[in-house]
């Protein structure tokens, strides 16, 4: 069973359908909305600041969502996708976003809806990415517009897929 804690008077809050895998952490003033999935190991740590998540959401595994004391809480749009391993601090995630593997968004970026955070990219501090951006690099740089196959072959395939393989655990 995931660790779900109350901190500073703060019970996280879920939606239907959701899955939380048994090493999945979610702390404090949490608000998630429905069909999200928290992986193996992922850490939502809202004791600090408040996070809110949409709908269908996937935190895979190893993720790190956190948020900096009194200055930069989280919000995350629906139909996000954050890679294993990336950390998500104290920013805003618009919809239909894919952060990749590894990677970083530093507090009070912004990420615009139908983006791509590239596996292993560093968004700075600040950072405001026009919607439909796809960035790479250390500091992560425009790289060019997703085109319509990278929106549906990337960000809507691996949302979906992140539905499906979240109900294999409801069957148990």
């Amino acid at each position: 069973m995931a660790l779900v804690r109350k901190v500073r008077g703060f019970v996280p809050q879920f939606g239907d359908g959701r899955f939380l895998a048994e090493t999945a952490v979610v702390i404090g003033d949490v608000i998630m909305g429905a069909q999200c999935s928290v992986w193996y190991n992922a850490v939502v740590r809202g004791d600090v600041n408040s996070i809110r998540i949409g709908d269908r959401v996937n935190i895979q595994d190893g993720a790190v969502l956190h948020c900096t004391y009194e200055r930069a809480s989280l919000n995350i749009g629906n139909d996000v996708s954050i890679g294993h391993n990336a950390i998500v601090h104290g920013c805003t995630i618009e919809d239909k976003v894919l952060i990749g593997m590894g990677a970083i968004v530093m507090d009070h970026a912004v990420i615009g809806a139908g983006s791509v955070i590239a596996a292993g990219a560093v968004v700075l501090q600040n950072t405001v990415v026009e919607s439909g951006s796809l960035m790479a690099g250390v500091p992560a740089k425009r790289v060019r517009e997703v085109g319509k196959d990278l929106s549906m072959n990337e960000i809507e395939r691996i949302a979906a897929n992140y539905l499906k393989y979240a109900s294999w655990f409801k069957e148990d």
